[in-house]
Protein backbone atom coordinates (compact mmCIF):
# COMPACT_ATOMS: atom_id res chain seq x y z
CA UNK A 1 0.00 0.00 0.00
CA UNK A 2 2.89 2.76 0.70
CA UNK A 3 4.71 1.58 -2.65
CA UNK A 4 1.51 1.91 -4.23
CA UNK A 5 0.58 5.55 -2.33
CA UNK A 6 4.53 6.55 -3.38
CA UNK A 7 3.98 5.81 -7.28
CA UNK A 8 0.29 7.66 -7.00
CA UNK A 9 1.71 10.98 -5.11
CA UNK A 10 4.55 10.64 -7.63
CA UNK A 11 2.78 10.48 -10.38
CA UNK A 12 0.89 13.84 -9.39
CA UNK A 13 3.78 15.49 -8.66
CA UNK A 14 5.01 14.69 -11.94
CA UNK A 15 2.44 15.96 -13.89
CA UNK A 16 1.95 19.06 -11.77
CA UNK A 17 5.85 19.77 -12.79
CA UNK A 18 5.07 19.04 -16.22
CA UNK A 19 1.99 21.40 -16.57
CA UNK A 20 4.38 23.99 -14.55
CA UNK A 21 6.95 23.53 -17.56
CA UNK A 22 4.32 23.90 -19.66
CA UNK A 23 2.75 27.20 -18.21
CA UNK A 24 6.19 28.62 -18.25
CA UNK A 25 6.88 27.63 -21.51
CA UNK A 26 3.46 28.79 -23.39
CA UNK A 27 3.96 31.92 -21.13
CA UNK A 28 7.26 32.79 -23.22
CA UNK A 29 6.27 35.00 -26.42
CA UNK A 30 8.35 34.40 -29.73
CA UNK A 31 10.09 36.81 -30.46
CA UNK A 32 11.16 38.07 -34.35
CA UNK A 33 13.25 40.91 -35.35
CA UNK A 34 13.11 41.85 -38.97
CA UNK A 35 16.33 44.12 -39.54
CA UNK A 36 15.93 45.44 -43.47
CA UNK A 37 19.06 46.97 -44.92
CA UNK A 38 19.85 50.36 -45.62
CA UNK A 39 16.19 52.23 -45.40
CA UNK A 40 15.70 55.75 -44.92
CA UNK A 41 13.32 56.94 -42.23
CA UNK A 42 10.83 58.27 -45.56
CA UNK A 43 10.95 54.57 -47.03
CA UNK A 44 7.64 53.50 -45.42
CA UNK A 45 4.30 54.76 -46.48
CA UNK A 46 2.99 55.63 -42.34
CA UNK A 47 6.64 58.02 -42.94
CA UNK A 48 5.24 59.77 -46.10
CA UNK A 49 7.26 57.91 -48.75
CA UNK A 50 6.80 59.66 -51.92
CA UNK A 51 7.05 56.56 -54.31
CA UNK A 52 6.92 53.56 -51.82
CA UNK A 53 4.28 51.30 -51.21
CA UNK A 54 4.75 49.01 -47.94
CA UNK A 55 1.18 48.32 -47.37
CA UNK A 56 2.42 45.28 -45.07
CA UNK A 57 4.36 47.36 -42.64
CA UNK A 58 2.11 50.09 -42.40
CA UNK A 59 -0.44 47.68 -41.33
CA UNK A 60 2.30 46.58 -38.76
CA UNK A 61 2.21 49.78 -37.22
CA UNK A 62 -1.72 50.52 -37.37
CA UNK A 63 -1.41 47.02 -35.32
CA UNK A 64 1.37 48.48 -32.67
CA UNK A 65 3.26 51.36 -32.22
CA UNK A 66 5.79 53.09 -34.45
CA UNK A 67 8.81 54.55 -32.68
CA UNK A 68 9.56 58.29 -34.14
CA UNK A 69 12.94 58.23 -32.46
CA UNK A 70 15.08 55.15 -32.57
CA UNK A 71 18.31 55.21 -33.53
CA UNK A 72 20.61 52.35 -34.62
CA UNK A 73 24.62 52.28 -33.34
CA UNK A 74 26.70 52.77 -36.69
CA UNK A 75 25.75 54.19 -39.67
CA UNK A 76 27.21 51.27 -41.70
CA UNK A 77 25.79 47.64 -41.47
CA UNK A 78 28.13 45.15 -39.27
CA UNK A 79 28.78 47.46 -36.15
CA UNK A 80 24.90 48.19 -36.28
CA UNK A 81 24.37 45.14 -36.33
CA UNK A 82 27.17 43.69 -33.44
CA UNK A 83 24.98 46.27 -31.33
CA UNK A 84 22.02 44.36 -31.82
CA UNK A 85 23.89 40.91 -30.75
CA UNK A 86 25.80 42.29 -27.77
CA UNK A 87 23.45 45.21 -26.11
CA UNK A 88 26.94 46.86 -26.65
CA UNK A 89 28.02 49.69 -28.43
CA UNK A 90 30.22 48.17 -31.33
CA UNK A 91 33.68 50.18 -30.40
CA UNK A 92 33.73 47.68 -27.43
CA UNK A 93 34.67 44.86 -30.00
CA UNK A 94 36.94 47.95 -31.89
CA UNK A 95 34.39 47.21 -34.61
CA UNK A 96 33.67 50.54 -36.47
CA UNK A 97 33.20 49.65 -40.00
CA UNK A 98 31.35 46.67 -42.19
CA UNK A 99 33.62 43.52 -42.27
CA UNK A 100 35.76 43.17 -45.66
CA UNK A 101 39.56 41.96 -45.48
CA UNK A 102 42.39 41.50 -43.31
CA UNK A 103 44.28 44.18 -44.93
CA UNK A 104 41.23 46.44 -44.44
CA UNK A 105 40.86 45.14 -40.62
CA UNK A 106 44.64 45.64 -40.01
CA UNK A 107 44.09 49.19 -41.67
CA UNK A 108 41.00 49.85 -39.71
CA UNK A 109 41.85 48.41 -36.14
CA UNK A 110 39.57 46.08 -36.28
CA UNK A 111 39.12 42.08 -35.81
CA UNK A 112 37.89 39.63 -38.69
CA UNK A 113 34.77 38.78 -36.91
CA UNK A 114 32.17 39.80 -34.05
CA UNK A 115 34.43 37.53 -31.19
CA UNK A 116 31.59 34.66 -30.47
CA UNK A 117 32.66 34.60 -26.83
CA UNK A 118 31.56 38.00 -26.61
CA UNK A 119 27.72 38.79 -25.19
CA UNK A 120 25.51 37.35 -27.20
CA UNK A 121 21.96 37.74 -27.50
CA UNK A 122 20.66 34.28 -29.38
CA UNK A 123 22.65 32.34 -26.67
CA UNK A 124 21.31 33.85 -23.89
CA UNK A 125 17.88 33.33 -25.13
CA UNK A 126 18.97 29.18 -26.26
CA UNK A 127 20.30 28.76 -22.90
CA UNK A 128 16.97 30.00 -21.01
CA UNK A 129 15.43 27.32 -23.68
CA UNK A 130 14.30 29.17 -26.60
CA UNK A 131 14.89 27.82 -30.01
CA UNK A 132 17.17 30.25 -32.01
CA UNK A 133 17.25 30.82 -35.67
CA UNK A 134 19.36 33.15 -37.99
CA UNK A 135 18.08 33.67 -41.36
CA UNK A 136 19.42 36.47 -44.29
CA UNK A 137 22.41 38.68 -44.40
CA UNK A 138 25.04 37.89 -41.68
CA UNK A 139 28.00 40.54 -42.19
CA UNK A 140 29.46 39.76 -38.94
CA UNK A 141 32.54 38.36 -40.43
CA UNK A 142 33.12 35.79 -42.87
CA UNK A 143 37.10 35.49 -43.67
CA UNK A 144 39.08 31.93 -43.72
CA UNK A 145 38.42 30.46 -39.87
CA UNK A 146 35.39 33.10 -38.82
CA UNK A 147 33.43 31.18 -36.64
CA UNK A 148 30.41 29.65 -38.14
CA UNK A 149 26.73 31.24 -36.69
CA UNK A 150 25.77 28.33 -34.53
CA UNK A 151 28.99 29.31 -32.46
CA UNK A 152 26.84 32.58 -31.60
CA UNK A 153 24.04 30.48 -30.07
CA UNK A 154 21.95 29.27 -33.19
CA UNK A 155 20.01 26.05 -33.63
CA UNK A 156 19.27 26.91 -37.20
CA UNK A 157 20.71 29.12 -39.85
CA UNK A 158 20.75 30.07 -43.56
CA UNK A 159 22.60 33.18 -44.47
CA UNK A 160 24.46 35.14 -47.04
CA UNK A 161 27.84 36.96 -46.21
CA UNK A 162 28.07 34.21 -43.49
CA UNK A 163 30.13 31.57 -42.92
CA UNK A 164 29.11 29.88 -45.96
CA UNK A 165 28.25 26.60 -43.81
CA UNK A 166 24.71 27.07 -45.16
CA UNK A 167 24.70 29.89 -47.65
CA UNK A 168 21.46 31.39 -49.84
CA UNK A 169 21.49 33.73 -52.16
CA UNK A 170 20.80 36.96 -51.10
CA UNK A 171 18.44 38.21 -53.72
CA UNK A 172 14.58 36.91 -53.52
CA UNK A 173 12.99 36.13 -50.43
CA UNK A 174 15.09 32.98 -49.74
CA UNK A 175 15.51 34.39 -46.20
CA UNK A 176 12.11 34.29 -45.61
CA UNK A 177 11.58 31.51 -46.56
CA UNK A 178 13.95 29.61 -44.10
CA UNK A 179 12.13 31.65 -41.47
CA UNK A 180 8.86 30.14 -42.21
CA UNK A 181 10.31 26.85 -42.18
CA UNK A 182 12.09 27.68 -38.52
CA UNK A 183 8.60 28.72 -37.60
CA UNK A 184 6.29 26.15 -38.86
CA UNK A 185 9.08 23.46 -36.98
CA UNK A 186 9.38 25.07 -33.35
CA UNK A 187 5.36 26.60 -33.54
CA UNK A 188 5.18 24.76 -30.29
CA UNK A 189 8.10 26.20 -28.24
CA UNK A 190 9.16 29.57 -27.31
CA UNK A 191 11.30 30.82 -30.57
CA UNK A 192 13.59 33.61 -31.71
CA UNK A 193 14.40 34.12 -35.31
CA UNK A 194 16.56 37.24 -36.84
CA UNK A 195 15.60 37.77 -39.94
CA UNK A 196 17.76 40.06 -41.99
CA UNK A 197 16.42 41.08 -45.49
CA UNK A 198 18.90 41.95 -47.92
CA UNK A 199 16.83 44.53 -49.01
CA UNK A 200 17.23 47.78 -50.45
CA UNK A 201 20.87 47.04 -49.94
CA UNK A 202 23.17 47.05 -53.61
CA UNK A 203 22.92 45.23 -55.54
CA UNK A 204 19.33 45.49 -56.69
CA UNK A 205 17.26 43.05 -57.87
CA UNK A 206 14.03 43.94 -58.91
CA UNK A 207 11.59 41.58 -59.94
CA UNK A 208 9.20 41.85 -63.04
CA UNK A 209 6.05 41.79 -61.00
CA UNK A 210 7.15 45.11 -59.35
CA UNK A 211 8.67 46.77 -62.01
CA UNK A 212 5.16 46.21 -63.43
CA UNK A 213 3.28 47.31 -60.46
CA UNK A 214 5.80 50.54 -60.31
CA UNK A 215 5.90 51.16 -64.66
CA UNK A 216 4.53 54.82 -64.16
CA UNK A 217 7.23 55.72 -61.93
CA UNK A 218 10.67 57.26 -63.61
CA UNK A 219 13.35 54.54 -63.93
CA UNK A 220 15.17 55.14 -60.31
CA UNK A 221 11.88 55.06 -58.52
CA UNK A 222 10.63 52.15 -60.00
CA UNK A 223 13.76 50.18 -59.55
CA UNK A 224 13.73 51.23 -55.71
CA UNK A 225 10.41 50.80 -55.01
CA UNK A 226 10.12 47.70 -56.24
CA UNK A 227 12.61 45.93 -54.00
CA UNK A 228 11.16 47.70 -50.84
CA UNK A 229 7.81 46.22 -51.85
CA UNK A 230 9.86 42.51 -52.36
CA UNK A 231 10.93 43.31 -48.58
CA UNK A 232 7.17 44.44 -47.24
CA UNK A 233 5.51 41.43 -49.29
CA UNK A 234 7.89 38.86 -46.80
CA UNK A 235 6.69 40.69 -43.57
CA UNK A 236 3.79 40.08 -44.96
CA UNK A 237 3.77 36.93 -45.28
CA UNK A 238 5.52 36.53 -41.62
CA UNK A 239 2.10 38.20 -40.53
CA UNK A 240 -0.06 35.61 -42.05
CA UNK A 241 2.38 32.77 -41.02
CA UNK A 242 1.80 33.29 -37.41
CA UNK A 243 -2.28 33.70 -37.70
CA UNK A 244 -2.36 30.72 -39.38
CA UNK A 245 -0.52 28.68 -36.61
CA UNK A 246 -2.49 30.75 -34.48
CA UNK A 247 1.00 32.45 -32.62
CA UNK A 248 -0.31 36.16 -33.34
CA UNK A 249 -0.81 37.05 -29.80
CA UNK A 250 1.97 34.93 -28.67
CA UNK A 251 4.29 36.63 -30.93
CA UNK A 252 6.38 40.07 -30.18
CA UNK A 253 6.84 41.10 -33.87
CA UNK A 254 9.94 44.38 -34.49
CA UNK A 255 10.78 45.95 -37.55
CA UNK A 256 13.77 48.23 -38.19
CA UNK A 257 16.62 48.89 -40.08
CA UNK A 258 20.43 48.88 -40.00
CA UNK A 259 21.49 52.68 -41.49
CA UNK A 260 20.04 54.64 -43.26
CA UNK A 261 19.47 55.22 -47.16
CA UNK A 262 22.61 54.47 -49.59
CA UNK A 263 24.41 57.57 -51.15
CA UNK A 264 22.16 58.07 -54.96
CA UNK A 265 25.15 57.98 -57.69
CA UNK A 266 25.54 58.58 -60.80
CA UNK A 267 24.46 57.00 -64.28
CA UNK A 268 27.73 55.25 -65.00
CA UNK A 269 26.61 53.47 -61.64
CA UNK A 270 23.27 51.30 -63.42
CA UNK A 271 24.81 47.89 -63.26
CA UNK A 272 26.78 47.42 -59.30
CA UNK A 273 30.45 48.37 -60.16
CA UNK A 274 31.68 45.56 -58.11
CA UNK A 275 30.87 43.17 -61.05
CA UNK A 276 28.16 41.02 -59.00
CA UNK A 277 24.89 40.73 -61.38
CA UNK A 278 22.25 43.30 -60.36
CA UNK A 279 21.36 46.69 -60.64
CA UNK A 280 23.67 49.49 -59.12
CA UNK A 281 24.10 52.86 -56.77
CA UNK A 282 22.07 55.19 -59.86
CA UNK A 283 18.76 53.05 -58.41
CA UNK A 284 19.83 53.85 -54.20
CA UNK A 285 17.02 56.37 -54.26
CA UNK A 286 15.43 56.24 -50.47
CA UNK A 287 14.35 58.98 -48.69
CA UNK A 288 15.10 60.09 -45.33
CA UNK A 289 12.26 61.93 -44.19
CA UNK A 290 13.43 65.10 -44.53
CA UNK A 291 16.34 64.08 -42.20
CA UNK A 292 20.16 65.46 -42.58
CA UNK A 293 22.29 62.89 -44.14
CA UNK A 294 22.31 59.21 -45.30
CA UNK A 295 24.38 56.27 -44.80
CA UNK A 296 27.79 56.40 -43.39
CA UNK A 297 26.50 59.58 -41.57
CA UNK A 298 25.95 60.14 -37.91
CA UNK A 299 23.75 62.91 -38.69
CA UNK A 300 20.18 61.56 -38.00
CA UNK A 301 19.32 60.77 -41.85
CA UNK A 302 21.72 57.88 -41.29
CA UNK A 303 21.36 56.48 -37.62
CA UNK A 304 17.47 57.51 -37.24
CA UNK A 305 15.84 55.13 -38.97
CA UNK A 306 11.99 52.99 -38.94
CA UNK A 307 11.30 50.78 -35.74
CA UNK A 308 7.55 49.46 -35.82
CA UNK A 309 6.74 47.06 -32.90
CA UNK A 310 3.52 44.20 -32.27
CA UNK A 311 2.14 42.13 -30.21
CA UNK A 312 -1.95 42.27 -30.20
CA UNK A 313 -3.05 42.03 -26.56
CA UNK A 314 0.25 43.67 -25.20
CA UNK A 315 1.54 46.66 -27.10
CA UNK A 316 -1.38 49.13 -28.28
CA UNK A 317 -2.24 49.37 -31.74
CA UNK A 318 -2.44 52.46 -33.74
CA UNK A 319 -0.06 54.43 -31.50
CA UNK A 320 2.78 56.68 -32.99
CA UNK A 321 5.70 57.18 -30.12
CA UNK A 322 6.79 60.86 -30.70
CA UNK A 323 8.66 61.08 -27.20
CA UNK A 324 10.53 57.61 -26.60
CA UNK A 325 13.96 57.46 -26.81
CA UNK A 326 15.19 54.22 -28.48
CA UNK A 327 18.16 52.79 -29.66
CA UNK A 328 19.82 49.37 -31.22
CA UNK A 329 21.55 48.08 -27.79
CA UNK A 330 18.41 48.04 -25.69
CA UNK A 331 17.33 45.65 -27.74
CA UNK A 332 18.83 42.95 -25.69
CA UNK A 333 17.64 43.90 -22.45
CA UNK A 334 14.18 44.28 -23.91
CA UNK A 335 14.28 40.86 -25.12
CA UNK A 336 15.30 39.46 -22.15
CA UNK A 337 12.58 41.15 -20.22
CA UNK A 338 10.11 40.21 -22.45
CA UNK A 339 11.46 36.50 -22.19
CA UNK A 340 11.36 37.01 -18.82
CA UNK A 341 15.18 35.97 -18.79
CA UNK A 342 17.66 38.09 -16.34
CA UNK A 343 20.75 39.08 -17.18
CA UNK A 344 24.10 37.18 -17.21
CA UNK A 345 26.00 37.46 -13.91
CA UNK A 346 28.90 40.13 -14.55
CA UNK A 347 26.90 41.55 -18.18
CA UNK A 348 26.82 45.30 -18.33
CA UNK A 349 24.44 46.37 -21.55
CA UNK A 350 25.21 49.96 -22.45
CA UNK A 351 21.18 49.53 -23.33
CA UNK A 352 18.24 49.46 -21.19
CA UNK A 353 14.92 47.60 -21.36
CA UNK A 354 11.97 50.12 -23.14
CA UNK A 355 9.84 47.11 -22.68
CA UNK A 356 7.65 49.75 -20.33
CA UNK A 357 7.31 51.83 -24.14
CA UNK A 358 6.57 48.76 -26.08
CA UNK A 359 3.79 48.47 -23.92
CA UNK A 360 2.41 52.08 -24.35
CA UNK A 361 3.45 53.21 -20.84
CA UNK A 362 6.12 56.11 -20.15
CA UNK A 363 9.77 55.79 -21.04
CA UNK A 364 12.52 57.77 -19.75
CA UNK A 365 16.54 57.11 -21.21
CA UNK A 366 18.66 57.06 -18.19
CA UNK A 367 22.02 55.76 -20.33
CA UNK A 368 23.65 58.32 -22.69
CA UNK A 369 23.73 57.13 -26.61
CA UNK A 370 27.56 57.04 -28.20
CA UNK A 371 28.60 56.27 -31.77
CA UNK A 372 32.12 56.19 -33.37
CA UNK A 373 32.16 56.31 -36.80
CA UNK A 374 35.91 55.32 -38.75
CA UNK A 375 34.88 55.90 -42.52
CA UNK A 376 37.21 58.31 -43.74
CA UNK A 377 34.72 59.26 -45.73
CA UNK A 378 34.63 62.87 -47.33
CA UNK A 379 31.14 63.24 -48.28
CA UNK A 380 29.21 66.43 -47.31
CA UNK A 381 27.50 64.89 -44.24
CA UNK A 382 30.58 62.42 -43.21
CA UNK A 383 32.85 64.15 -41.19
CA UNK A 384 31.78 63.56 -37.35
CA UNK A 385 33.52 60.50 -36.40
CA UNK A 386 31.76 60.73 -32.88
CA UNK A 387 28.75 61.25 -31.50
CA UNK A 388 26.59 61.56 -28.16
CA UNK A 389 23.18 62.21 -27.04
CA UNK A 390 22.08 62.66 -23.44
CA UNK A 391 18.57 64.08 -22.79
CA UNK A 392 17.64 66.76 -25.48
CA UNK A 393 20.94 67.32 -26.66
CA UNK A 394 22.99 65.62 -29.58
CA UNK A 395 26.82 66.67 -30.27
CA UNK A 396 28.85 65.98 -32.70
CA UNK A 397 32.65 65.72 -33.52
CA UNK A 398 35.12 65.66 -36.53
CA UNK A 399 38.47 64.56 -34.64
CA UNK A 400 40.11 65.17 -37.83
CA UNK A 401 38.62 68.93 -38.49
CA UNK A 402 37.89 69.54 -35.31
CA UNK A 403 34.83 70.53 -36.19
CA UNK A 404 31.99 70.38 -33.24
CA UNK A 405 28.28 70.95 -33.68
CA UNK A 406 25.38 70.44 -31.23
CA UNK A 407 21.57 70.21 -32.12
CA UNK A 408 18.27 70.67 -29.45
CA UNK A 409 16.59 67.51 -30.61
CA UNK A 410 13.37 68.04 -29.23
CA UNK A 411 13.25 71.26 -30.96
CA UNK A 412 15.19 70.52 -34.19
CA UNK A 413 14.50 67.18 -35.36
CA UNK A 414 15.92 67.23 -38.70
CA UNK A 415 19.17 68.75 -37.36
CA UNK A 416 19.05 72.42 -38.80
CA UNK A 417 20.53 74.32 -36.45
CA UNK A 418 24.01 73.77 -34.41
CA UNK A 419 23.17 75.62 -31.21
CA UNK A 420 27.12 74.88 -29.83
CA UNK A 421 27.41 78.74 -29.37
CA UNK A 422 24.67 79.61 -27.43
CA UNK A 423 25.05 76.42 -25.01
CA UNK A 424 28.98 75.87 -24.02
CA UNK A 425 27.94 74.49 -20.89
CA UNK A 426 26.22 71.78 -22.29
CA UNK A 427 29.25 71.23 -25.34
CA UNK A 428 31.16 70.91 -22.53
CA UNK A 429 29.40 68.23 -20.29
CA UNK A 430 28.97 66.16 -23.50
CA UNK A 431 32.60 66.36 -24.37
CA UNK A 432 33.91 65.35 -21.01
CA UNK A 433 30.97 62.09 -21.76
CA UNK A 434 32.90 61.59 -24.81
CA UNK A 435 36.29 61.45 -23.23
CA UNK A 436 35.17 59.02 -20.42
CA UNK A 437 33.56 56.75 -22.89
CA UNK A 438 36.46 56.91 -25.78
CA UNK A 439 38.47 56.15 -22.03
CA UNK A 440 37.14 52.88 -21.12
CA UNK A 441 37.25 51.29 -25.08
CA UNK A 442 39.57 48.57 -25.85
CA UNK A 443 42.81 49.85 -27.90
CA UNK A 444 43.02 46.48 -30.15
CA UNK A 445 40.67 43.32 -30.74
CA UNK A 446 40.31 40.17 -28.87
CA UNK A 447 42.52 37.08 -29.93
CA UNK A 448 39.55 35.33 -30.20
CA UNK A 449 38.44 37.79 -32.90
CA UNK A 450 41.78 37.34 -35.49
CA UNK A 451 41.98 35.13 -38.01
CA UNK A 452 45.18 32.65 -38.56
CA UNK A 453 46.73 34.29 -41.36
CA UNK A 454 46.48 37.37 -39.43
CA UNK A 455 47.95 35.42 -36.21
CA UNK A 456 50.68 34.55 -38.13
CA UNK A 457 51.51 38.36 -40.10
CA UNK A 458 51.75 39.22 -36.18
CA UNK A 459 54.41 36.80 -35.79
CA UNK A 460 56.14 37.29 -38.73
CA UNK A 461 56.72 40.65 -37.71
Amino acid sequence: MRNLLYFVTSIVVLGHSLLFADEISSARPNIIFIFADDWGYGDVGIHGSTFCQTPNIDRMANEGIDFANFTVNSPVCSPSRVAVMTGQFPARQCIHQHFQSIGAHLSRGMPDWLDAQAPMLPRMLKDAGYKTGHFGKWHLGSIGDSPTEEEYGYDRFATFNGSGKNEIPKDGLASVDHAVKFIREFKDEPFFVNLWLHESHLAHYPLGKYLEQFKDLDEQKRVYASVIAEADEGVGRVFALLKELKLDESTLVVFSTDNGPEVTRGEADRIHRKGEKGLGGFYSVGETGGLKGRKRSLFSGGIRVPFIVRWPGVVPPGRTDLKSVLTAVDLLPTFLEVAGVPLPDGYEPDGESVFSAFKGGDFTRIKPIFWEWKGGDNQDYTWPTLGVRDGQWKLLVGTENQKLELYDLENDRSEKNDVSADHPEVMQRLLNQLAVWKKGLPETPSENSLSKARKKKKQAR
